[in-house]
């Protein structure tokens, strides 16, 4: 009798995988994945070149800077900056080149379009502007749009920006009416530093350390009576 063909359970036949085998895998997988990524920036490039700027910012010949669809209703020049209230409520500053930063007015569409920017944007010396709104005056330093401090109207009151003149101290006086309120009107002061107030504590807007810049930080606008 012919011997008969034996069944082996659990015995497999495979071939030895050896250290070389291995790397020869791993070698087209890291090669696939390099080319992948190197087929990708071309095209992540070209999705960003193509994407609209945030705002409609672009620049002209010239180095004029422009927004798609919208008019520059005032503009300020502050030592190579130029910077632009919009009839959107937007305020950015350029440097002919690039745009710095952009700041959008809180509330702007309950007054702007009937009052206009006149007296909206008023330097402040020691690189900070002051945005006088009626329902407050803000500062921003223009180097980088850093909102420094925010002077809220009284109750009842409302500034008044096309009013705000400058004083021969270097302060900021700006009207502020009160048409239902006992205050009739009256005028504040501020500076690069804030309102100003006795006693008051220096922000350090131009110092990284903190230290105040001025000498003495109490500001007087006029000699007591």
């Amino acid at each position: 009798m012919g011997d008969l063909p034996v069944e082996t359970k659990g015995a497999r036949h495979a071939t030895p995988e050896t250290s070389e085998l291995r790397g020869a895998r791993r070698v087209p997988r890291r090669l696939v994945a390099t080319l992948a990524l190197l087929l990708a920036v071309p095209v992540l490039a070209a999705v960003h070149e193509s994407r609209p700027a945030p705002y409609g910012d672009h620049f002209t010949a010239g180095a004029h800077y422009t927004r798609d669809g919208r008019r520059p209703l005032t503009v300020l020049h502050a030592r190579g900056d130029t910077i632009t209230l919009w009839d959107d409520g937007l305020v950015t500053a350029a440097d002919g080149a690039s745009v710095r930063w952009h700041r959008a007015l809180p509330a702007s569409a309950d007054w702007l379009p009937a009052r206009g920017g006149t007296g909206v944007l008023r330097p402040l010396g020691r690189g900070i502007l002051a945005v006088v709104t009626p329902p407050r005056i803000a500062a921003y330093r223009i180097a980088d749009g850093d909102l420094r401090w925010v002077v809220p109207a009284r109750g009842g009151c409302a500034f008044a920006p096309e009013r705000a003149v400058r004083h021969a101290a270097g302060a900021l006086l700006v009207a502020q009416p009160c048409p239902e309120s006992a205050w009739t009107s009256q005028l504040i002061a501020v500076d690069d530093l804030g309102r100003i107030t006795p006693h008051r504590a220096s922000l350090g807007n131009g110092r990284p350390d903190g230290r105040p810049e001025h000498p003495n930080t109490e500001k007087v606008v006029a000699q007591p009576r």
